[in-house]
């Protein structure tokens, strides 16, 4: 078993980083080169204005590289739950977004020409209790009548076809959803971002941003660049990201590990006795689960696992345990397959799982996707392009207040406790 994330070790090595030193004046720099980043990079590179991206590590090292692959539609909770809070109209456009993102995504994969996989696959919600049918059902029922008539129910009896397991009792099918290779997408992403004229440096964590005549200067170990406008685009990595001007973030991001495993791939019958459909699955559970077979035929599987604000080998291991053990139970038939790989990545929470963009101290943001964010990243990232170059913006999340996290500086220590009232919910449901 390697500790790696699948998308990395399959994906070929982004070869367009800059030679240090870091160094030189841009009409616009972003912070962290993921789907966030790097959209907003090619959208400015392609309207010719000079950027350049700083990346800690590598490209798609955060969450870009480290997720389950799925680009699903719909809001990360229940549309009814986004009306009552924002409002019918906010909620609906909101939806929409998810929608218009994955469309976007197609696009640049056919103009740009990267190969990635990207197929619309389409997601099955699954009830996992029969108690969850009810409300499962009616979340449905509300999104097919007000704003996506391209979803359907499916009863226990029609998932034969779909996913072969005992743990599941109904399903809604959202059939916009898609899937694509997470890795070969991120760097087919910078590798068109460089072609229009971006510039991308890895290994330069910004360790100070400071004001200049000519707007702000971001300094690294390797340099230092200068800039007019910056755009932060670190979602639940900016805890690691020291400097001043990112502790607005981090007071308003949770960083929460959710660790997959990929199995070794399956024989085409082992493929035909548990996920016929091969769509994105995602359960109903509160601490569920979320899998889907990769284009090599490997049952990649993913979950919270854990409540854990780390992932590293000893707790990407710990967890892989637990989703193993998970997968025996949801999949008996795989029980015995083995596993290849083994990962963890950190999803950006907010307080209310509702993603958020604007303007703080003169630096344009857009994060906290709440486990949505492979399939928003790329149309919040063309966005916040968009506000970088003065244009208007229809963004439903823009400006959309942020409250801090009350005691929350960056670690979440509260981690276990909503870790065990969640457990008791499922528990209980």
């Amino acid at each position: 078993m390697e500790y790696a994330s699948y998308w990395h070790a399959t994906a070929p090595t982004f070869e367009g980083d800059c030679p240090a030193p870091v160094q030189g004046h841009f009409d616009v720099a972003i912070i962290g080169a993921g789907f966030t980043g790097l959209s907003a990079a090619l959208t400015l590179a392609k309207s010719g204005v000079s950027v350049a991206v700083l990346e800690a590590d590598h490209v798609g090292a955060g969450g870009s590289g480290r997720n389950g692959g799925h680009l699903n539609n719909g809001i990360a909770h229940g549309y009814a739950d986004a009306k009552a809070t924002l409002g019918a109209e906010r909620a609906k456009a909101l939806y929409q977004a998810f929608d218009q993102s994955i469309e976007t995504i197609k696009t640049i994969i056919a103009e740009e020409e990267i190969d990635c996989d990207f197929r619309h696959s389409g997601k099955l919600k699954l009830a996992s209790k029969p108690s969850h049918i009810a409300g499962l059902k009616a979340n449905y029922e509300l999104v097919h009548q007000e704003v996506d008539p391209d979803t359907a129910w499916l009863e226990k009896s029609d998932l034969a076809s779909e996913v072969l397991s005992p743990d599941f009792h109904g399903a809604a099918l959202f059939k916009k959803s898609a899937m694509m290779h997470m890795g070969r997408y991120v760097v087919g992403l910078a590798n068109a971002a460089t072609r229009h004229g971006a510039q991308i440096w890895h290994q330069a964590p910004v360790t100070g941003r400071s004001k200049t005549t000519k707007g702000w200067a971001l300094s690294t170990e390797k340099g230092t660049l200068t800039a007019d406008r910056v755009i932060a685009a670190t979602g639940a990595y900016s805890a690691q990201i020291k400097t001043a001007p990112l502790g607005y973030f981090r007071k308003r991001i949770i960083p929460v590990g959710s660790f997959i495993i990929a199995t070794r791939p399956l024989s085409q019958d082992e493929v035909a006795a548990s996920l016929p459909g091969n769509r994105t699955y995602v359960t109903s559970l509160n601490i569920g689960n979320y899998f889907r077979l990769s284009p090599d035929n490997r049952l990649i599987f993913g979950g919270r696992a854990r409540f854990s604000a780390t992932s590293d080998p000893q707790s990407d291991a710990k967890s892989g345990v637990i989703l193993q053990k998970t997968l025996g139970k949801v999949f008996p038939q795989l029980a015995e397959v083995d596993i290849d790989y083994c990962w963890g990545g950190l999803v950006g929470m907010t307080g209310d799982r509702f993603p958020r963009a604007g303007i703080h101290n003169d630096m344009i943001y857009g994060m906290g996707y709440s486990g949505h964010g492979a399939q928003y990243s790329t149309l919040l990232g063309q966005q916040m392009a968009l506000m970088a170059l003065g244009k208007p913006v229809d963004c439903p999340v823009a400006e959309l207040n942020w409250p801090a996290i009350p005691a929350h500086s960056g670690k979440p220590w509260f981690l276990p406790l909503v870790g065990m009232w969640f457990g008791l919910k499922d528990r209980i449901s």
